[in-house]
């Protein structure tokens, strides 16, 4: 089957998560709820259920009018593995094609190794295990950095200390199953579109906060990835003259500005926490009302606020969706973030929502693992041969069988 582009890829992935989290629905049921017209939903159902991916189940109850036949999805048996790397860690995620969490783990990880790429799949293969029952059809990867493309996933990551790492190619080699890699924000903006927020918008940004800054900007239902997707890479906008160094070699980044790293000296240099403590230990204080605390959480809220401003000027989407590590103490951030954002913004724009996700690893990983999930969907620019190879798994793989 020819595959379409743009919105009706993901759409086709977000009627499976809408049944996979709701149970059934009927084609009006998910026209209304995924924003598209009767009759194109009344098509993606079509060629789902030739798939074998949705099946029509009984009619639902009549309250007088034409009762409506109720679908839901034909492939619970199917896993999907997702990990987020990290520098010192690697999450994990086992979902269900709806995007169902199965299970979870995290383990320690050097990322600047010598040895970091045979650590992970050691690590990998820890996690898959043995062969199951269910058919494993792919493995998705989110990395803080630029990827050249999903389906060859070579990275680039200041944070990681990576330069041109191969990291799809040899993940496919050795685990013998496709494997697809992304940028961890654009990754988390397809989780969105899929299973959370940005299910209810077409046009939607996402700006992630932690120990980097980034941002994933979903247009039509479909992630901006740049010429060599590195798109969203805000957290190395230059934004003060003569700053601190970044990561990236640059100075004065926004990410050198409001980064953990940067909030942790910040505090120590004020003399509120130990040479040795960490970011939880600044978030205790501003916490318990310190307000030294206080006060580096809420500059940081300020040019983080006029660099968001800024994107949604030039982007104009419908919400801003705001996740990462760093809203575990959102509510020290956002009374200077909300002063900076809605100030830098003309007066039409200055309504736009800001929703705050709660956030752990597994958000960041269940992001890797919604690459799998859509892969099937997608035209195969996005995915390449990985795609492919999913997409067959997808609908050729008999149960029992995994590799």
């Amino acid at each position: 089957m020819v595959r379409p582009s743009g919105n009706a890829d993901v759409t086709r992935s977000a009627i499976l998560a809408f049944l996979g989290t709701s149970g059934s629905a009927s084609r009006a049921d998910l026209a209304r709820a995924l924003g598209v017209s009767p009759a194109l939903m009344t098509q993606l159902v079509k060629d789902l259920i030739a798939d074998g991916l949705v099946r029509e189940l009984s009619m639902s109850p009549s309250n007088g009018g034409r009762p409506a036949r109720m679908l839901g999805l034909a492939t619970a048996a199917r896993r999907v593995v997702g990990m987020k790397v990290s520098k010192d860690h690697v999450a994990f995620v086992e979902t269900e094609l709806s995007g169902q969490i199965v299970r979870s783990d995290s383990k320690d990880y050097d990322a600047t190794s010598f040895t970091s790429l045979s650590d992970l799949v050691s690590l990998v293969h820890a996690f898959v295990g043995e062969e199951r029952d269910t058919p494993l059809l792919g493995i998705g990867v989110g990395v803080p950095g630029s990827v050249d493309a999903q389906g060859s996933g070579v990275v680039d990551s200041s944070l990681l200390g990576w330069r041109q790492v191969p990291l799809g190619e040899v993940l496919s080699r050795e685990l013998h199953v496709p494997v697809l890699v992304e940028n961890n924000v654009n990754a988390l903006a397809v989780a969105e579109r899929l299973y959370g927020s940005g299910r209810e918008h077409a046009e939607f940004l996402v700006v992630t906060i932690g120990e980097g800054v980034g941002a994933g900007f979903v247009t039509g239902g479909v992630v901006v990835r740049g010429s060599r997707g590195g798109a969203g890479e805000i957290g190395h906008i230059v934004a003060v003259d003569d700053g601190p160094l970044c990561s990236c070699g640059n100075h004065g980044c926004i990410e050198a500005l409001v980064g953990e790293k940067t909030l942790v000296e910040h505090a120590r240099q004020a003399g509120i926490i130990t040479p040795s403590a960490a970011i939880a230990d600044l978030q205790g204080l501003a916490d318990d009302g310190v307000q030294l605390a206080l006060d580096i959480f809420r500059r940081a809220g300020r040019p983080l606020g006029r660099i968001v401003a800024g994107l949604v000027q030039v982007l104009d989407p419908e919400v801003v969706i705001v996740s990462g590590e760093g809203t575990r103490g959102w509510r020290h951030w956002a009374s200077e973030f909300e002063r900076a954002f809605r100030g830098a913004l003309t007066a039409d724009r200055r309504s736009i929502p800001v929703i705050v996700e709660s956030w752990d690893d597994e958000a960041w990983a269940l992001g890797a693992a919604a690459l799998v999930a859509s892969a099937p969907f997608y035209s195969e620019e996005s995915s390449g041969e990985q795609g492919r190879r999913v997409r067959a798994r997808l609908t050729n793989v008999p149960a029992g069988v995994v590799g």
